[in-house]
């Protein structure tokens, strides 16, 4: 579906009454109502043999799970039916987390149940938006409202750059992609997940830990010796020792090995990963912004090197 540039979004950018920085602690109305738009035109309605129109399946496999998850019986009143529990509940909630959970389950059942079986679930639904276009215009809607969130691989993840974003989270997603990589991949995201909910501690550990394992795994497909309980500073060594970084211009990355061997590492033992003491550490979000950044900047740096 088309996102028009209306009259009236040009003259609030003419006026300056577009955001120019992003923002995390509220799902605006304009925007809710939009992706209730885009999700009822991509899910659609389930049509029975008799060409009777009836709600789709996936309506209630989303209302059951979040119940379940949430504790409750229901997400709406009685007389609602599953897709109003689920619409209507994501309109009124004042939880955020809440609102993108929503989000993530709806957009991740269009991700991963509709796109694989397009053509046989189009013919047994009334959808008026191709699944792919539905996602796009989700990120689209997103980037409008300065909705710092995107939807990428099944998950929300916050950005705070969209340089950043299109420079290093998305090529790090789509290297992690591979299945030899799917342990990494899942902390990665877990890390991102972490930031999300202001979890800064968790992030770093995870952070870390697909930062190792990303070099485990090039060290075992490579047929390099190491031990799976080496740590990040051993396998950063067996990376270079057996030449991930060509000869001939390994002096040029002694600064990039000190990198490797003092950032990630240290941020984490340092900040997140040790006994805190009789006063709790807190580490900032510009910190773990800072880690998130490195351990993606890293992992595309390594992944690159290995061919892989």
């Amino acid at each position: 579906m088309t996102v028009f540039d209306l009259f009236s979004k040009r003259q609030k950018r003419l006026r300056g009454e577009v955001a120019d920085v992003y923002f995390y602690d509220k799902v605006p109305n304009e925007l809710r109502v939009q992706i209730v738009h885009i999700v009822q035109d991509t899910i659609g309605r389930s049509i029975s043999y008799r060409g009777e129109v009836s709600v789709s399946d996936i309506y209630p496999l989303i209302h059951k799970a979040l119940c379940r998850e949430y504790g409750v019986f229901r997400l709406g009143a009685d007389y609602e039916d599953d897709e109003q529990s689920v619409l209507n509940f994501f309109l009124k909630t004042k939880d955020i987390d809440k609102a993108i959970d929503i989000i993530e389950m709806l957009f991740r059942c269009i991700e991963l149940i509709i796109i694989p079986d397009t053509n046989n679930y189009k013919s047994s639904h009334s959808v008026q938006q191709e699944p792919e276009s539905a996602i796009e215009e989700l990120n689209d809607r997103f980037k409008e409202h300065g909705f710092g969130f995107r939807f990428e691989n099944s998950e929300i993840i916050r950005i705070d750059s969209t340089y950043i974003h299109s420079e290093i989270v998305k090529p790090v997603i789509s290297l992690l992609n591979k299945p030899q990589f799917t342990g990494a991949n899942e902390e990665y995201l877990k890390a991102h997940e972490h930031y999300r909910h202001d979890r800064n501690k968790e992030c770093l550990t995870e952070c870390l830990k697909a930062f190792e394992s990303v070099m485990k795994i090039i060290c075992k497909e490579k047929g390099w010796a190491f031990n799976e309980t080496d740590p990040a500073k051993k396998l950063i060594q067996v990376c270079f020792q057996n030449g991930l970084v060509p000869t001939f211009t390994q002096n040029q990355f002694t600064s990039l090995q000190n990198l490797l061997e003092s950032g990630i590492p240290t941020i984490r033992n340092k900040l997140g990963g040790h006994g805190q003491g009789s006063v709790p550490q807190k580490v900032d979000d510009e910190m773990t912004r800072y880690a998130l950044n490195l351990t993606g900047t890293n992992i595309i740096f390594l992944i690159e090197q290995s061919g892989l």
